[in-house]
């Protein structure tokens, strides 16, 4: 009982700190979207020695990582003005959603003026959209006077993996009122530490659809964005007893199968629940980095299964691993390889897309697959983008595809 009113109070001292901080910053404006194409941020903390901003907005630099050069964000110092206000003006943004957090004294913390928040993985961080006409980017990702779809957290049952998982369901406008319409699926695969939630979240999956479904750029469709860490039923449930974080690292290497060969379990819940159109020419697959190397592999293992294939950033490698430099006489030499490759391209997909940005850390590993299909006469489209390894390429592969999708 005294361990009880010990957490009570702690949890309730916590929530006035975190009330008082929201307080103090109920008057200030941050961001600032200022007239000439701007954005000022704003923190106020009379008491910190140093205050900066950590943002895609901002300059960034090649850094070394354990998988080679990336792209990082730097953290750029704020300036203390009267009031212990800090604040930093950006130069002029191009229509893009950008996100951001701030460092006070080497301790990071979000915005609290700022509403708009997003979690990616166990990180939470603030977010904003800069939008100057109907057609740009920014536009896509904001949520506009249009007709909206409904996204849904559903279970379903993975006889493959043995327990009831959780993904995130798209249905565009007008599905619950058009009961006698069917409509194609596009699966939409996260990348690493990503779950069912982030093409949601830091994808504007929703947002995109919505916006070219109701431009009639875009068909409508329903789109499955499943988790592909096939030892968690939910991001909320990585560990078995959330309690007990052993038992969740020995979890990870206890899935009962991989994404690739769960599949099957996700489409046929799919077809089961929803008013879908079947057939390859109504199914599309594409993912992010390792959810690209899931794309990859999955339509290889299923090759009459998808008419749209879209490898965005992809990891794409014949087995579980981040190998980013094969050399491309493994691809040629290996024959299970090629006799897949033959059978998913012997069924005639009707676009099988590549996206990759310039400064990617996989991209040698992309060059190496296009080099292989080009050697083989395999049709691709391609599309490569300035930066690296980061959601602002994703959002542009994702408008581009959803753009090639279920043409008639």
């Amino acid at each position: 009982m005294r361990k009880f009113f010990i957490m009570a109070a702690l949890s309730a001292c916590s929530l006035s700190t975190l009330a008082q901080q929201s307080f103090d910053r109920v008057n200030i404006v941050s961001p600032e979207f200022n007239a000439d194409g701007t954005v000022t941020f704003r923190y106020r903390n009379p008491k910190a020695v140093r205050v900066q901003v950590n943002s895609d907005c901002l300059p960034q630099a090649l850094m070394e990582n354990p998988f080679g050069k990336s792209e990082a964000n730097v953290p750029v110092d704020m300036v203390e003005g009267p009031n212990g206000v800090w604040s930093l003006t950006t130069g002029v943004l191009e229509s893009e959603l950008y996100m951001y957090n701030f460092i006070v004294d080497g301790q990071k913390e979000v915005d609290l003026a700022n509403k708009f928040m997003c979690r990616d993985g166990a990180n939470w961080t603030n977010y904003f959209i800069v939008s100057k006409n109907n057609s740009d980017a920014g536009h896509y990702y904001s949520v506009n006077d249009t007709p909206h779809g409904n996204v849904s957290r559903v279970w379903y049952d993975s006889p493959t993996l043995g327990m009831t998982r959780r993904m995130t369901v798209y249905t565009p406008a007008g599905y619950d009122k058009n009961t006698k319409t069917k409509y194609p699926v596009l699966y939409l695969l996260h990348g690493g530490g990503g779950d069912e939630e982030a093409w949601g979240t830091l994808g504007r999956a929703a947002q995109i659809l919505d916006n070219l479904i109701a431009e009639g750029k875009a068909q409508p469709m329903i789109v499955v964005m499943p988790n592909g860490n096939t030892n968690q039923i939910a991001y909320t449930e990585m560990a078995p007893d959330m309690n007990d974080y052993t038992k969740g690292e020995r979890a990870l290497a206890q899935a009962k199968a991989d994404m690739e060969t769960s599949f099957p379990d996700i489409i046929k819940y799919v077809e089961s629940n929803y008013r879908t159109l079947k057939g390859a020419a109504n199914r599309a697959i594409c993912g992010l980095s390792m959810g690209g190397g899931h794309t990859f592999r999955t339509s290889l293992m299923y090759p009459d299964t998808f008419g749209y294939i879209g490898l965005f950033s992809a990891a794409a490698t014949m087995v579980h691993t981040m190998d980013r430099n094969p050399h491309p006489d493994q691809l040629r030499s290996n024959e299970k390889f090629n006799a897949d490759m033959k059978a998913l391209f012997g069924a005639k997909p009707k676009l099988y897309f590549i996206g990759i940005g310039s400064t990617d850390f996989l991209y040698d590993l992309n060059k190496a697959n296009r080099d292989y299909l080009d050697e083989k006469g395999y049709p691709y489209e391609y599309m490569e983008t300035s930066g690296g390894h980061i959601w602002k390429n994703w959002r542009i592969y994702l408008t581009h595809f959803a753009q090639k999708l279920f043409k008639k």
